[in-house]
Formats: structure tokens, C-alpha cells, sequence
């Protein structure tokens, strides 16, 4: 049998997974890393398959491996650049929560198609030391063709950035 076919005997399987966990910001419910895990794992290595979550190339990974054929599905996503190490550990359970419920095509939950449906907050780019948009921000400032202000509403801008910001177009 063909790792395809394979996950198609998984999904029918698997159905729809519970929700457990709330998130009190949104007021929504959602099922979590574990509770997807719990529920799509024993039924993938049941059916010969295995499921792997490596971190590789600045990317979170959900990959299906077809132990008898090596055929592999996969899901990716880019990791966001300079988090702290807290914010870091959030976002790769964050991801792979996602790229498993993308990859197997799980139900998502109902009220994030309302909150999808809204206008979403524009994320910021964040500024770098050594990268052109930092030496275009800095030439900016040293040319008087634009403010600190605009940059910080253009960019995600460090108090280190900020501080290397003024130095530099002094």
C-alpha cells in the first residue's frame, strides 16, 4: 500500500479531534499539540506510518514516513528570526500544532474562520543590524528624509536597534 492510501485509511480513522484546551484571549477553544498528537499518532503507526517533528534550516517540520517504502509527506514553516528563548519554544509548538493539522488536513476549528474572516494586524518586518533595510533606514536618518518614529511604525524595532539606529546616523 502507497503512503497516499495509507493516510487516507488514517484520516477516516482519526475523524474529528476534541477540543481541549481555551485560549482566554480569543475566548475560543482549540485542541492542542498533545490532544492532536494523541489522537493522530497511534492511528499513523498503526498503519505503518511514522510521524517526525525535526526543527532544520531555520524551518518546524511535520513529516510522514511510510516505514515500508520511505515515502515521506511534509509540512514547513519558517521560523520567525530573533526570539528570545521562551517566545522561540511558543511559536515551535505553535507551528508544529499547525503543520500536523495542515498536513493531515485536520477539521480546524470553527472560530478561527471568523477571526480569518476580519482584518488581521500587520506584522512588522523586524530591523537587523547588517541588513539593507537597516542601512536604508540609517542613510535615512543621516539624509533628514525620515524620522526614528517612521521607522518604528514601519519596522519592529529593538531598544539595541534603536540605540544603534541614532549612533549610526549621527
Amino acid at each position: 500500500m502507497k503512503i497516499y492510501a495509507k493516510i487516507h485509511e488514517a484520516k477516516k480513522e482519526i475523524g474529528v479531534v476534541k477540543k481541549n484546551a481555551k485560549n482566554p484571549h480569543f475566548k475560543n477553544t482549540y485542541a492542542d499539540l498533545n490532544a492532536l498528537i494523541e489522537a493522530v499518532e497511534p492511528i499513523l503507526l498503526e498503519k505503518g506510518l511514522i510521524m517526525l517533528q525535526p526543527i532544520k534550516d531555520g524551518k518546524v517540520f511535520t513529516q510522514i514516513i511510510d516505514i515500508d517504502t520511505f515515502e515521506m509527506v511534509e509540512s514547513a514553516i519558517d521560523l520567525s528570526p530573533n526570539l528570545t528563548a521562551q517566545a522561540l519554544g511558543s511559536q515551535v509548538t505553535y507551528y508544529r500544532r499547525y503543520t500536523l493539522q495542515s498536513l493531515m488536513s485536520l477539521q480546524a476549528d470553527d472560530d478561527d474562520g471568523q477571526k480569518a474572516s476580519q482584518p488581521q494586524p500587520i506584522v512588522k518586518e523586524i530591523l537587523q543590524v547588517g541588513s539593507s533595510n537597516f542601512v536604508r533606514c540609517v542613510d535615512a536618518l543621516k539624509e533628514g528624509k525620515g524620522t526614528l518614529e517612521q521607522i518604528k511604525a514601519k519596522y519592529n524595532v529593538s531598544s539595541e536597534i534603536e540605540k544603534l539606529l541614532i549612533e549610526k546616523s549621527k
